[in-house]
């Protein structure tokens, strides 16, 4: 598949996507990146401002099958990846999936449910499998998870644990639209809502190819002790008690090559790191008490970090 082929599917996606969320280009693209590096999306913001819409929408521009799990404090793990139920009839088992089976899963506000609910989407999001009863079941390609979760001050909320968290592969805000975005907003949703009449514009094969493509983006040797350099740091800064995982390391890596691809070029330049840097690591940083008093947060220190780090100066070219 040529680059001007490869390049107009992605177009078209975003394209098509906007037809629903109005303003938010730059949420939409990182949405692409999680999608094409194979790694999954925790949205977080107040209640109303385009969340749920927003997986919709990115699960009808492909044609994927689409699932929606609504965390309340009552869920079963049962109630995510399925059950075993006895047949008398047949007089064996018959395993009922849950909605976990599905190529696009809309987790909505996850954070409302118990942490023991929470955990059974671990092995899912990392594996890309579930075991129910001893058995393990392969989740069918492509899968991805988009979380959504309001803010922890919320009433009735419970935090997202250090594992949960970094199985999401980047953590992104929606934040208000503009008034003159809100006014459009109106217009269009007078009559029919957008999503209503909202067409694939790819299928699930053609997205399958897309993310073949991001893994074979090179990486100079440079940028990757960069990126290892940034997750050090992170492990020995004054202000954190938990830097970033090497996992960390790794989405950092798959993140800016999925950038990389987005931009039309076949190789990862160090901006591309410096750009998903914060949307990968912020999530993962637990600081420490100190800097929760003066006021410190994750987003302050990996600025900071970006900033005094050495960027590799060579080009990142084959």
């Amino acid at each position: 598949m040529t680059v001007e082929i490869t390049q107009q599917q992605i177009k078209k996606i975003i394209q098509n996507i906007e037809k629903v969320m109005i303003g938010k280009t730059e949420v939409v693209r990182l949405c692409l990146v999680a999608l094409l590096a194979e790694g999954h999306v925790l949205l977080e913001d107040v209640p109303g401002v385009g969340k749920t819409m927003m997986v919709k929408a990115l699960s009808r521009s492909m044609n994927a099958e689409f699932k929606r799990i609504q965390f309340t404090p009552d869920l079963l793990p049962s109630d995510v990846v399925g059950v075993s139920i006895y047949n008398p009839k047949e007089m064996e088992f018959t395993f009922r999936p849950g909605p976990i089976m599905g190529n696009i899963i809309l987790a909505d506000e996850i954070n409302r449910t118990s942490p023991k609910t929470q955990s059974a989407l671990l092995e899912a999001m990392e594996e890309h499998s579930v075991t129910i009863d001893g058995v393990t079941l392969n989740m069918e390609k492509p899968f991805f998870v988009m979380a959504t979760q309001n803010p922890i001050e919320y009433e009735g909320t419970y935090p997202l644990p250090e594992a949960q968290l970094d199985r999401f592969l980047l953590k992104l805000e929606m934040g208000y639209p503009s008034p003159e975005e809100e006014v459009e907003m109106l217009t269009r949703s007078q009559k029919t809502p957008p999503i209503e009449d909202l067409q694939p514009v790819i299928s699930l094969d053609d997205l399958k190819n897309l993310q073949r493509q991001v893994k074979d983006i090179f990486v100079e040797e440079t940028v990757k002790q960069y990126i290892v350099e940034l997750a050090s740091k992170t492990r020995s800064h004054p202000q954190v008690q938990l830097g970033v995982s090497p996992r960390a390391s790794i989405a950092l890596l798959k993140a800016s090559q999925a950038l990389a691809f987005l931009s039309g070029r076949d190789f990862v330049l160090p901006d591309d790191v410096q750009y998903m840097a914060p949307y990968v690591f912020c999530h993962r940083l637990i600081l420490n008490s100190e800097a929760k008093y003066r006021g410190a947060t994750a987003e302050k220190i990996i600025e900071t970090m970006l900033t005094r780090i050495r960027v590799p100066v060579k080009r990142a070219v084959k």
